[in-house]
């Protein structure tokens, strides 16, 4: 599923890593979320990453296959909450 509202505004937050305002639309890596070889997984399951925390995470810098899902579930889970906020926030 591909949603280009929800990637924008993505890119608007700042990254759930390290803070750098100057985020990217990092997809989840793992297949429960549909990603396969050259598939990219839903933009649903999508958070900010600045490029450094980006690549780190694609590269499972920030921990074996299985700690990087559980961080990212976490993160999402934040990220979806900060959406919502600003959803509230323009009406």
């Amino acid at each position: 599923m591909r949603d280009s509202k929800r990637l924008a505004a993505i890119r608007k937050l700042p990254c759930v890593r390290c803070g750098n305002p100057d985020s990217q639309a990092a997809h989840s890596n793992s297949a429960k979320h549909g990603k396969g070889r050259g598939i990219k997984a839903s933009d649903a399951f999508v958070i900010p990453l600045c490029a450094i925390c980006h690549a780190a995470f694609d590269r499972f810098e920030l921990g074996n296959r299985a700690e990087s899902e559980a961080v990212f579930e976490k993160w999402l889970v934040r990220v979806n909450r900060m959406l919502v906020m600003e959803d509230r926030e323009v009406f």
